[in-house]
């Protein structure tokens, strides 16, 4: 066995993760939970964070269903292409990781940046998506000179510790900065180590993408989760997804951007009471 193949294999083992390539080449890094006999669920989390941005949530969701979540490509475990990254090559990599695993259909979760994800998989690949859970997202974020110049600041700045100091300010209550927890700690972290390159190409992903149209073609059964005071995908953002796509029920929180960690448990209960609805 070569060195590297060994160093790979002990990457898996000793971080739960797995790895497959992308059609464009590109290894991104995934982790499973919960029974293979259990349907899909399938996890997308914000930029700027990693798949242990669900950890709250897996105890619980991984009982009822087998959780797939994955790191963006250029962030986590996942490799770093060079260039801007679209919303439609996102899209692609999680319909790539389905066809990897021989998944079907799925019930697809994602929060901001994966809310992103979760309507253009819906849009443009209805039959694999079953329930739709979109949580402090937007079909639409600008202007894009303001992408413009987030990027050319992160690729220039020496390191992420503004970088990170400005995410946090803008994902939890100030209260919660100031205490400084472990939950606050572990992501100020995962910001500073996120690569550079990887999130301007994210950056770039969600200047280009307006979904504001097309979400009126969704046609899965949709919850929307939005923040009574997220700045950053306002509740007025949610409000409007939940008007454009048909059916949609909306929920809010008096939360900032990352509503499963103010609210881990509340924000749990009120997705299983949607994806299983049989059981609420």
């Amino acid at each position: 066995m070569s060195s590297a193949l060994r160093a790979n294999l002990n990457q898996e083992v000793s971080t739960g993760l797995l790895f497959f390539a992308t059609g464009d080449g590109v290894r991104i890094a995934y982790r499973i939970d919960g029974s293979v006999d259990l349907p899909a669920l399938i996890l997308a989390n914000s930029i700027a964070t990693t798949l242990h941005m669900w950890d709250g949530q897996i105890a619980e969701l991984s009982k009822h269903f087998q959780v797939i979540r994955y790191d963006y490509r250029g962030h986590g475990g996942s490799e770093v292409p060079a260039g801007a990254y679209s919303d439609g090559r996102l899209g692609r990599d999680v319909l790539e990781l389905m066809d990897h695993l021989g998944i079907g259909r799925a019930h697809f979760m994602g929060l901001s940046l994966g809310g992103f994800v979760g309507q253009w998989l819906a849009i443009h690949a209805p039959e694999r998506i079953d329930r739709l859970v979109l949580a402090n997202t937007a079909s639409h974020l600008g202007p894009a000179d303001y992408f413009d110049t987030a990027i050319s600041k992160v690729l220039a700045a020496v390191d992420m510790k503004e970088t990170a100091e400005g995410f946090l300010h803008n994902w939890f209550p100030v209260a919660m900065i100031e205490d400084n927890g472990p939950a606050i700690r572990k992501f100020r972290q995962d910001l500073l180590d996120t690569p550079r390159q990887g999130l301007a190409g994210l950056f770039a992903a969600v200047r280009d993408a307006d979904l504001r149209r097309t979400i009126a073609l969704i046609q899965s059964p949709t919850l929307v989760i939005g923040g009574e005071f997220d700045t950053v995908t306002s509740y007025a953002m949610s409000e409007a997804i939940a008007a454009g796509i048909p059916g949609a029920r909306l929920k809010g929180f008096p939360a900032v951007h990352l509503t499963n960690v103010e609210f881990p448990k509340e924000f749990v209960e009120e997705v299983l009471a949607f994806l299983k609805p049989d059981q609420a």
